[in-house]
């Protein structure tokens, strides 16, 4: 297993995470000490990350009236962008 700084992850992580589609490990340093290990997911992470379920809107947030606006949501966003000009 190839040990890299975390910079050099940082600097080069698209050719980082290439290798490591590819099979490859790596321990992550910082300041020489371990502080990570990057590697291929297992079957069973990838099975724990399929059984988490998306937040659900509750109750009251289902309960929001809706509103009507009269002007079109571009003039109004333009108004309020003028502001910060």
């Amino acid at each position: 297993m190839e040990r890299i700084p975390h910079r050099q992850l940082r600097n080069q992580s698209a050719e980082v995470l290439r290798r490591v589609a590819g099979g490859e490990s790596f321990e992550i340093t910082n300041h020489g000490e371990v502080v990570a290990v990057l590697r291929p997911p297992t079957s069973d992470d990838l099975w724990e990350s399929e059984i988490i379920k998306p937040a659900t809107a509750v109750e009251p947030w289902t309960q929001i009236e809706r509103h009507q606006i009269s002007r079109p949501s571009q003039e109004i966003l333009d108004e309020l962008r003028e502001d910060r000009l």
